[in-house]
């Protein structure tokens, strides 16, 4: 079928019902898809939302686009697809009802043709709301892609091609290629179905065709069983992809092609047991995972594709081999990154299925949508390999009853329905699974919200204790038993009694505290059963803001933290990710990637000075306050704390090339030396010793004079359409390149030629600047200016920082 961007061409506002408003549209804007309309909205510690979604408010907003509809579409098959629409949308074309989508993240399309008026434009109209519906920050609107969808009468289905590779060895894959034909006329057609698989060099490797019969509104699928020699597999190490190109042709003219269809597919096998966990072509694969929110950082909800792209890419260098959609579908573009980098995935459906975690969320649809949006979801990841798992739920309170397990049960046999090639798991907290004895646990005032982020930190080990329970075992073996994988959420204490008491139990740690990296990596690699690990989290997100916090105190505690760890505005972000809202890499991301034994260099993390000896509140998704630098403003002699990150021996550290100490590694935790010194400028190096053979070292320099703004563009050319963009970095440093984190600066952004300025921002955690604006102060000498091409042509980049010389990068969009 025909297939286009419908991106281009909308206006968005905030929206009336005709009731309240008979005319608007003057507040409107042009905009271009993927979108998020609460972005750009002003924040206020007042918002109904509050810290969960960052301040930022809800709303009822529009989406409208005029098209043209010619006269050769009489007769054909017109769809238009969603791939997300947060939330409760609402589709109207020519002002007439056409869907409805509760789910924000489900993928969707609707039949056009009895809507339309052909030879002449038509109006398409898109409602979307958000309002107490979500724990974290979701935005709203259109933020994922659209397509226009056409095709003759008779065609291959939407989502109409399904590929497995039942049988795979060195020598052959068996891949079979599943069609289904949709005919829509009166009469019956006989067509032909003919599929060609190349490599992704182009090289054809295999081919096959049969002939389809279709009665007059009717649909039915062939089934080609195609062989290809020698396979290039598909894994996280070499993620070789395949093409199935699919044709329908005429059977009363051959040479007429019907519909055409391109299918990217990876072969693969998948196995799992306990004695050697998880297989991928046969090799042992333990998960080193990152959850992510679906959030882009600077662009909002928007789902942009080299976004999506680029977070992937980042992913993947510092360490990452598998992400968890948290608690959503991941979007197509995504899925697409991860085929081609070799990214595993762990699809998740829902954040609540029957009982609400907000008081507008999706459980007021799940009884009546569940089954579609599961549907959704599999139907999207079907021809993905990166996708190996699918998961039904998070932090679920129905999973600890009876009567809730049967809900699990549905979806599980479900998705086995839809697709028995992956596995189910789901992401049960012990916590939330036994409500009911929270008040036993709980010690200490209750005043205020108690939310589970802040029991979760009020009771600190206890958690860990009590989802090892026998209470919490005995409450959850029945949602556990409908699973081929346990999901389990900061509950690390079961893994290995779950060896014994459930032999037969494949255990997949799905949210775990970042700080715990260590032993938690300890029980992934030293138990067959136990899958991988799932960091809270890889990426950090907008809302449930300050969920990863440090604060320094005076006098002890400023609040008690029974009764919220979320922080106050203009806290932004939860600040707990390996990597900030722009793409940098945090300490955390380094010391995680020594542990995981893919780093051999150290790596210096030098806790803030300025803040040296003073009590700290952190919770347990905190991580140290500290910043690889040594450019501080503070008093030479002023005490410091600095820790090198390394899986050697010992560490030395040594100023301006004089020793200062050398440390055995882990005596303060594993992979860590921590050394009390004293700050002077200068030249910080770390020298890391195995068994008194150097293995690598780490050199940091202050910064000093006169200072620039290095900027630099991630790719000097970009395509010029909606799939794309330019990722400019600012950086304030000295002549010598030497970053200037103490320095931090007002930067303004101008762009010219055929781009906007479509976000702009650091990796603050706590601020009232805002995305769409052109200036912003850098964080620790650092910000990011995301660039969105209008069309092909030169696009400069001029960034004036305070007293600092203007500094340009150029991009080139060029037409695909």
């Amino acid at each position: 079928m025909f297939r286009e961007s419908f991106n281009h061409g909308w206006t968005t506002g905030p929206a009336e019902t005709s009731f309240a408003s008979a005319v608007g549209g003057e507040d409107d804007q042009e905009v271009i898809l993927p979108h998020d309309s609460v972005r750009d909205l002003a924040r206020s510690a007042t918002a109904s939302e509050g810290a969960h979604t960052g301040y930022f408010p809800g709303g009822y907003f529009h989406y409208s686009k005029s098209f043209d509809v010619p006269e050769a579409f009489r007769g054909k098959s017109v769809f238009i697809e969603f791939e997300g629409v947060y939330r409760d949308a609402v589709v109207y074309i020519n002002e007439e009802f056409v869907a409805q989508r509760p789910n924000g993240y489900s993928r969707f399309h609707i039949k056009c043709d009895p809507y339309l008026r052909h030879g002449q434009p038509n109006s398409i109209r898109v409602e979307a709301r958000a309002h107490l519906d979500s724990r974290w920050y979701s935005g709203a609107g259109i933020h994922r892609d659209t397509h226009l969808i056409v095709g003759d009468p008779v065609h291959i289905a939407l989502d109409g091609v399904r590929v497995t590779t039942p049988q795979v060895d060195d020598e052959l894959a068996v891949v079979v290629v599943a069609v289904t034909v949709v005919n829509e006329e009166r009469f019956t057609r006989t067509v032909r179905v003919s599929t060609t698989v190349a490599t992704d060099d182009g090289t054809t490797v295999a081919e096959g065709t049969a002939p389809l019969t279709l009665l007059p509104g009717t649909s039915a699928t062939a089934r080609l069983r195609l062989h290809v020699p020698r396979p290039a597999l598909w894994d996280v190490d070499s993620p070789h992809l395949h093409v199935a190109r699919t044709t329908l042709t005429d059977s009363e003219a051959v040479d007429r092609t019907v519909d055409e269809e391109h299918t990217t597919f990876g072969i693969r096998t998948l196995q799992l047991d306990p004695a050697r966990g998880l297989r991928i072509n046969g090799r042992p694969v333990k998960l080193r995972g990152a959850c992510v929110h679906h959030d882009t950082g600077l662009l909002g909800a928007a789902a942009i594709g080299r976004a999506e792209e680029r977070r992937i890419e980042i992913l993947k260098a510092a360490g990452f081999n598998a992400v968890r959609s948290a608690h959503n579908p991941l979007s197509v573009a995504a899925l697409d990154a991860c085929d081609r980098l070799g990214m595993l995935v762990l699809d998740e459906a829902f954040d609540a299925w029957t009982k609400p975690k907000r008081p507008f969320d999706y459980s007021l649809a799940f009884p009546e949508w569940w089954e579609r949006d599961v549907e959704a979801m599999v139907t999207k990841d079907f021809n993905h390999p990166s996708v190996i798992m699918y998961s039904i739920g998070n932090e679920i309170f129905e999973v600890g009853s009876p009567v809730g397990s049967t809900w699990g049960r549905r979806l599980a046999e479900k998705v086995r329905e839809l697709d028995d090639t992956r596995y189910v798991t789901n992401a049960v907290n012990g916590l939330v699974a036994v409500p009911d004895e929270l008040p036993s646990l709980v010690v200490g005032s209750t005043e205020g919200p108690t939310d589970i982020n802040s029991l979760i930190t009020a009771l600190g080990e206890k958690i860990n204790e009590f989802s090892a329970s026998r209470l919490v075992s005995e409450r959850t073996e029945e949602s556990h038993a409908v699973l081929d994988v346990s999901g389990i959420n900061y509950g690390d204490a079961r893994y290995v009694p779950d060896a014994l008491a459930f032999p037969n139990r494949l255990v997949l740690g799905t949210e775990t505290f970042p700080g715990h990296i260590d032993e938690l990596w300890r029980l992934v690699t030293e138990n067959s059963h136990v899958l991988g690990d799932f960091t809270w989290t890889g990426w950090d997100y907008l809302g449930e803001s300050g969920v990863g916090r440090t604060d320094y105190l005076d006098d002890g505690p400023k609040e008690d933290m029974l009764g919220g760890i979320h922080d106050v505005f203009p806290a932004l972000t939860a600040g707990c990710g390996d990597i900030d809202i722009t793409g940098h890499r945090r300490p955390m991301s380094y010391y995680r990637e020594t542990v995981f034994g893919l780093r051999e260099q150290p790596y210096i993390a030098v806790h803030r000075p300025e803040f040296h000896g003073r009590a700290m509140f952190q919770t347990p998704w905190s991580w140290a306050d500290a910043v690889s630098s040594w450019s501080w403003d503070v008093e030479a002699g002023s005490p410091v704390t600095v820790d090198v990150y390394s899986s050697a021996d010992e560490v030395e550290l040594l100023l301006d090339g004089v020793p200062l100490e050398r440390l055995k590694v882990g005596g303060h935790k594993a992979c860590i030396a921590r050394f009390e010194s004293v700050y002077r400028p200068g030249e910080l190096t770390a020298v890391a010793y195995r068994a008194g053979v150097e293995t690598g070292r780490c050199v940091l320099r202050s910064a000093g004079g006169e200072l620039r703004a290095a900027v630099a563009a991630d790719r000097s050319e970009i395509r010029a359409d909606d799939h794309d963009l330019a990722y400019v970095s600012v950086e304030l440093q000295d002549s010598e390149g030497n970053l200037a984190s103490h320095r931090d600066r007002r930067v303004r952004v101008e762009v010219t030629g055929p781009a906007v300025l479509a976000g702009l921002g650091t990796g603050r955690t706590h601020t009232e600047e805002r995305f769409d604006a052109d200036s912003c102060t850098t964080f620790d000498g650092r910000a990011l200016a995301v660039v969105r091409p209008t069309g092909p042509g030169a696009i400069q980049v001029r960034v004036h920082a305070e007293g600092c010389p203007e500094a340009t990068t150029t991009v080139r969009a060029v037409d695909n």
